[in-house]
């Protein structure tokens, strides 16, 4: 079993302006970014400190056609794909690509959970490689959030899918229960029934920057939105939740000021 099943290994933006997104991410996270397209596709490494954090690339125009908005989508380290994506078919769960090859780096597919969450899952080509990214570090993702129909349900299905283990679990009054989870020994995210407002579940990712409340001034500069916070979270630390320039939703975790 890979020392990695279950683990977060990678995130990739899909989006209309694939121009705009580099210069917005740069300004707020910190980003640069590399040119990484081979034949027949364009895709764009999101960088900090040389490190890759995450691709960019060109929503698909058969994804626009059935109305997919641009968003962010996580990658989890699985030990066979096409077994897992069999069995997220067999517990309920939709296939939006089945499983396939990308030339030199692994084999992904891209499922969504029971209640419409989507996420990839994904096998190294080089079993020995370890996730590119620096969970809970400045530039990298630090958190996993997700808005499910029902927590307790989503739960058992990640569960039979990756292992994922029960948490602390906070209680957030009126909004019920905010269950953390982990992939080993750590926490890595958490999950909660969405209010009705919210239109349907899905996978929401926290960036990690020095202070959250000049970055949220720096997403409103560079033309996205500050759709909740500076909220104050357990740890001392602090959230806003954002919508990038083309409706990609995403969230900032950090220090205040």
């Amino acid at each position: 079993m890979s020392a990695h099943r279950g683990q977060f290994v990678w995130y990739e933006l899909m989006t209309t302006d694939v121009e705009r997104a580099k210069t917005f991410y740069g300004d707020v996270v910190g980003w640069g970014n590399e040119d990484a397209s081979h034949p027949g596709m364009n895709y764009t490494l999101f960088t900090f400190d040389n490190v890759h954090v995450a691709g960019l690339m060109t929503l698909p125009e058969e994804a626009r056609k059935i109305g997919v908005p641009p968003s962010w989508i996580g990658y989890v380290a699985v030990d066979d794909v096409d077994e897992s994506t069999n069995l997220a078919k067999a517990q309920g769960g939709t296939i939006h690509v089945p499983p396939r090859d990308i030339p030199n780096v692994g084999r992904f597919s891209v499922i969504a959970d029971p209640q419409g969450a989507s996420l990839a899952l994904f096998k190294s080509k080089d079993a020995g490689s370890t996730p590119p990214t620096k969970f809970g570090e400045r530039g990298h993702v630090g958190w996993h959030e997700l808005m499910a129909e029902d927590w307790q349900k989503a739960f058992d299905f990640y569960q039979q899918m990756f292992g994922w283990q029960k948490a602390d679990a906070v209680d957030m009054g009126q909004m019920g229960t905010y269950q953390l989870f982990s992939a080993g020994a750590h926490p890595i995210g958490g999950m909660f029934s969405k209010p009705p407002t919210v239109p349907m579940p899905f996978w929401m990712f926290y960036f990690d920057v020095d202070a959250v409340d000049p970055a949220a001034e720096r997403v409103k500069k560079g033309g996205g939105q500050v759709l909740m916070g500076s909220m104050e979270v357990p740890g001392g630390r602090w959230i806003v939740q954002c919508m990038d320039p083309a409706g990609a939703l995403f969230a900032l975790l950090g220090s205040k000021t």
